[in-house]
């Protein structure tokens, strides 16, 4: 998934997630991914961090039904394609991935 995306070209689950990085805006999302896509069966586990004194308002786009995604939302989605069977954590910032971390069975 390379060049110009909108929210509205991904499935719903990649669509439900971006949406949920940009409501975290600041924090960590734990979420399996299997055979290259997100698993949304049940909620992922969400650490929300507040900056005290800082900017802890959402992404101007939240609101709006479609928009093109940032390029960290699309290297997200791709290196997310890669993965086989695993557990990832996301570092969100300002609603944005910032980090990838997988966890995964050794080979």
């Amino acid at each position: 998934m390379t060049g110009t995306v909108t929210l509205g070209a991904l499935e719903l689950e990649g669509q439900r997630f971006v949406k949920w990085m940009q409501s975290v805006n600041f924090g960590r999302i734990w979420v399996a991914v299997r055979n290259g896509r997100l698993v949304m069966t049940s909620p992922p586990r969400v650490i929300r961090e507040v900056k005290i004194g800082g900017e802890n308002g959402g992404r101007p786009e939240s609101s709006l039904d479609d928009f093109l995604l940032k390029k960290e939302v699309v290297e997200l989605l791709a290196h997310l394609a890669t993965i086989e069977d695993a557990t990832v954590c996301i570092e969100i910032k300002h609603g944005l991935p910032f980090k990838l971390t997988v966890e995964e069975a050794a080979a």
